[in-house]
């Protein structure tokens, strides 16, 4: 029974996005499938982990109403290899799918699509916003390398989204830095509400976003978050928790700053980070009048050193961070220059963006 007929090409994209919520250690065999099911006009596939659920679609109608579960990677990994705009035909014989393109046969093994486990967002609960999608995924890429990995202070392992009146912010941290954004909304909301998205929700959700202005809807509860576009509904589980105070940490009343380039800053460090000790990567940051040098050295009495003319008339300050810190969120950014700010040598570093007033990055320093 002829199942669904549609090209490679527009089975591809949402079949790589499936694969990435699919967890392949999954312990119940279904949960490595992807749903496929009738939807109106369209064929929606589904993939879940039981935290994560992502929705997105085919814009062709099945010719079967029946819905199938089928292995995310294996089918992923056959369209993959077809050639380019290649008509699929896939068809259902019992509890096997039988898929043919060209002169390739290829039969998976299905599992029944009323096993499949569904996450629903409880009606009328929440807020609900819209804003552009590129606009998020600016702000996602500006955060998102700060979250925590594995962090056994579980609500560090995520991402804060903040909605206040009329701003979004998000925000991010391991412990050892936080990075801070925030834009401005279109429709102020009455009821302020903060969740914490889990690690894994926003990498995948920053794959998903484009650099376009389609609107993006936001429904926001406190045990869900739905993402919904034209091309896809992603669902997710927050993470129960309470994100550190991030007002709190960020300095005031330094009077000690440098601007700079940040692709000068980025490849001195870069240069200088090549002879860092291995274990506890440091640089160390040594601010003159007019002048940034920056050092590394190893176990192994290798060192380097770069210096940088800057702009600097304060007293002389000594200071080290670990420098993926510094490098991570100079690759995160896009902008022409940045400006350093410092209190003491044991205090923490702000890093801002001249003319931007939402972006913070702090740091805290380390010792040598």
């Amino acid at each position: 029974m002829l199942f669904l007929e549609t090209r490679r090409d527009t089975l591809l994209k949402p079949l790589q996005a499936a694969v990435g919520v699919v967890d392949r250690k999954q312990t119940l065999p279904i949960l490595s499938n992807v749903l496929i099911t009738p939807d109106g006009a369209r064929t929606a596939v589904v993939a879940t982990d039981l935290e994560l659920q992502l929705t997105s679609w085919v814009d062709e109608a099945p010719a079967a109403q029946d819905a199938i579960t089928v292995s995310a990677r294996k089918l992923y990994d056959i369209c993959r290899s077809l050639p380019e705009n290649q008509v699929l035909r896939m068809e259902l014989e019992g509890e096997q799918l039988k898929i043919r393109s060209g002169r390739s046969r290829f039969v998976l093994q299905t599992l029944p699509a009323a096993d499949y486990p569904r996450l629903q967002l409880p009606e009328g609960e929440g807020l609900s916003l819209s804003l552009p999608q590129s606009r998020l995924r600016h702000l996602i890429s500006r955060v998102q390398y700060a979250m925590a990995v594995q962090d056994i202070r579980y609500y560090l392992n995520g991402m804060l989204l903040s909605v206040l009146g009329d701003r979004l912010v998000v925000a991010a941290t391991d412990g050892h830095r936080l990075a801070l954004d925030a834009t401005g909304l279109d429709e102020p909301v009455e009821q302020g509400m903060d969740v914490i998205l889990p690690r894994k929700t926003v990498l995948e959700l920053y794959k998903l976003l484009g650099d376009g202005d389609e609107p993006l809807q936001l429904h926001l509860s406190r045990a869900q978050v739905v993402f919904r576009q034209a091309q896809f509904e992603l669902r997710s589980k927050v993470v129960d928790g309470k994100f550190p105070d991030y007002q709190r940490v960020i300095p005031t009343g330094y009077e000690k700053s440098i601007t700079l380039g940040r692709q000068l800053l980025q490849q001195a460090l870069a240069r200088t980070a090549i002879l860092t000790n291995d274990k506890y990567r440091g640089v160390r940051l040594a601010l003159t009048h007019d002048s940034l040098r920056l050092s590394c050295s190893n176990t192994e009495q290798e060192e380097a050193q770069e210096e940088l003319e800057v702009a600097y008339d304060k007293e002389p300050l000594d200071i080290s961070f670990n420098v993926q810190y510094l490098q991570d969120v100079l690759a995160n950014l896009e902008c022409n220059a940045v400006q350093m700010s410092f209190g003491d040598a044991s205090s923490s570093m702000l890093m801002t963006i001249p003319g931007e007033e939402h972006f913070r990055y702090i740091v805290m320093p380390m010792r040598i």
